[in-house]
Formats: C-alpha cells, structure tokens, sequence
C-alpha cells in the first residue's frame, strides 16, 4: 500500500493510467457495456460505481486541455429519454478536479462503441445507472 492513493484504484488501474499517453483514452463502463468484447485491456472494478472511481481517477489523471469536450458520454439511444442525472454527477466531479467550463460530448450510441474498441483500456465497473458509460482522454501533466 501507499499513502495517499485511494484504495478504489487498484495497482491495475494506476498501472493503466501512469503507461497512458497524451491523448489516449480510457472509458469508464457501466454494468450492461459489453466492455469485455470491446477492451484491447481491461480493468475490473466490480462492487463499485462509475461516479467514485471517477472522483479517486480525477486526483491523478490529467484531461486534455488541446481539445474542446475531454470527456464523452453515449447517448440515449431514443431522443425522448431524459438526460440521465448521473451525467450531473460526472460533471460536478469533473469540475471539482478541472478548473476549465466545458460540455461533455455527447457520443451516439454506436460510434461510443467504436470508440471503446480504440482506447487504451476500458475500466468495469457495476454502475447500475443507465447511460452512464463516460470515455476521459489523457492530458500532459504541466506542474
């Protein structure tokens, strides 16, 4: 163990994070994403929900500050669904741990997918919210 690092962020997950590059993504994957068939590596967080691990992840990673919207969500599949109220929570966070006002981007259903397939890894969560899949795109650290 180390002092200082909540104990949420198992050594895989801070492995995960410190191999990263600027402009890699992870995503953050609710219950029902279909995360093993679209990881190239993945990180299970069972017993645990996507808003906590964000909070301890946001203490160590960098978001990109060379593009406008660093975080996506997906999109509800029919227009007529109310926006999830998880995303608030997501936001909130966020903007306790970055400074910069910006929108999360909204990502239809099927190009979030596409994207997963992409990152770098894709973190497991049990978050029983619906719609509440986020993709955060690595920044450089400038202290």
């Amino acid at each position: 163990m180390l002092k200082g690092i909540p104990p949420i962020l198992s050594p895989d997950l801070m492995n995960t994070m410190m191999n990263m590059g600027h402009g890699d993504d992870i995503v953050l994957a609710d219950g029902n994403f279909p995360a093993d068939s679209h990881a190239q590596r993945i990180i299970r967080l069972d017993g645990h929900g996507v808003p906590e691990i964000l909070d301890a992840m946001l203490q160590f990673f960098p978001l990109d500050t060379f593009v406008d919207q660093p975080a996506g969500l997906m999109n509800p599949v029919d227009e007529k669904t109310a926006e999830p109220p998880i995303w608030s929570t997501y936001q909130q966070l966020i903007q306790k741990h970055d400074s910069r006002k910006f929108e999360l981007e909204k990502i239809e259903r099927f190009e979030f997918y596409e994207r997963a397939k992409l990152a770098y890894a894709i973190v497991a969560t049990s978050e029983t919210a619906l719609y509440a899949n986020l993709i955060l795109k690595k920044g450089v650290v400038v202290e």
